[in-house]
C-alpha cells in the first residue's frame, strides 16, 4: 500500500497524471490539457491510502466531469481543495427563467473558480445543464434583490451589474475590483430597475452586430473571463 500522497507505486498514476493528489492547483499560463476526457477505469496496481480518494471510485473507475487532478477523489475532497484557491469574485443572477442558462452559469463559474453563485428569486431549477458542477460550486439563494443587496453590503462587496443600459461603461476599458459580485439580469428584459439601483457600477459588453443583446449565460462567461484576465494573469 502507498502511504504518502506523492508516492507512486508500480502501475499507478505518475505525478500530474489522473488522480495524483501531489499535483499543484492550476496556475496562470499552465496548460489545462486533460488526458482522461472520457474518464478512467479502476485504479491499477496498489490502492493509495490518501484520505481524499473515494474507495468506490478506485474500484469501479471515475467517469465524472472533473479534471485529471481530481480523478478518484471524493466530492468532499474536491470541494475542500477548490475552497483553497477559489477566486474572490462571485456571480449573481436575477430572476432567470431558463434552467439551461442557470446550469450554464453555474458550470462556467465552476470553470473559473468563482467563489459563489447567487440566485435571486426562483429557488428550484433543473440542474441538468450544470453537468453536475453544482455539487462542487457554492450556490446561495436570495428571495429578493433587497436581500441580495443587503448580503453584498454586509460582505463589503461592490455589485457590478452587467447590462447595456444608459450610464454603463464598456467592459473593455473597465477595471474590475478584485473582490466583487457580478450581477446579470433576466433573459430578455435584463436587470430590473431595483437591481440597477442597487449596483455600484453598470458595465456593458461591446457588440458590433445587429442583435440588441447576447445570450445571458454567454454574457456572464465574457464578464467572468474579463475578471480572470485582469486578476488571475499578471498584466504585461
Amino acid at each position: 500500500m502507498t502511504d504518502l500522497p506523492n508516492d507512486t507505486a508500480p502501475g499507478t498514476a505518475a505525478a500530474d497524471e489522473p488522480g495524483d493528489p501531489g499535483s499543484s492547483a492550476p496556475r496562470p499560463g499552465d496548460s489545462t490539457h486533460e488526458l482522461s476526457t472520457y474518464g478512467v477505469g479502476p485504479w491499477p496496481g496498489e490502492l493509495p491510502t490518501d484520505a481524499r480518494y473515494d474507495p468506490d471510485l478506485l474500484a469501479r473507475g471515475d467517469t465524472r466531469n472533473v479534471i485529471d487532478r481530481y480523478r478518484y477523489w471524493s466530492m468532499d475532497a474536491i470541494v475542500a481543495d477548490l475552497d483553497e484557491h477559489r477566486h474572490p469574485f462571485s456571480v449573481a443572477i436575477e430572476n432567470w427563467q431558463h434552467d439551461m442558462n442557470i446550469g450554464s452559469i453555474v458550470r462556467t463559474a465552476n470553470a473559473f473558480a468563482a467563489d459563489t453563485v447567487h440566485i435571486i428569486g426562483r429557488r428550484r431549477w433543473n440542474k441538468r445543464g450544470a453537468m453536475v458542477t453544482d455539487r462542487y460550486q457554492h450556490v446561495m439563494n436570495h428571495p429578493t434583490v433587497a436581500d441580495f443587496a443587503a448580503w453584498a453590503k454586509s460582505e463589503g462587496l461592490p455589485i457590478i451589474a452587467i447590462d447595456n443600459v444608459p450610464g454603463s461603461v464598456i467592459i473593455e476599458t473597465y477595471d474590475f475590483p478584485e473582490r466583487c459580485v457580478l450581477l446579470f439580469g433576466q433573459e430578455g428584459p435584463g436587470l430590473s430597475e431595483e437591481a440597477i439601483a442597487a449596483a455600484d457600477v453598470i458595465v456593458e459588453i461591446s457588440q458590433f452586430g445587429s442583435t440588441r443583446s447576447m445570450n445571458a449565460s454567454a454574457a456572464a462567461a465574457v464578464a467572468m473571463h474579463n475578471w480572470i484576465l485582469q486578476h488571475a494573469f499578471p498584466r504585461r
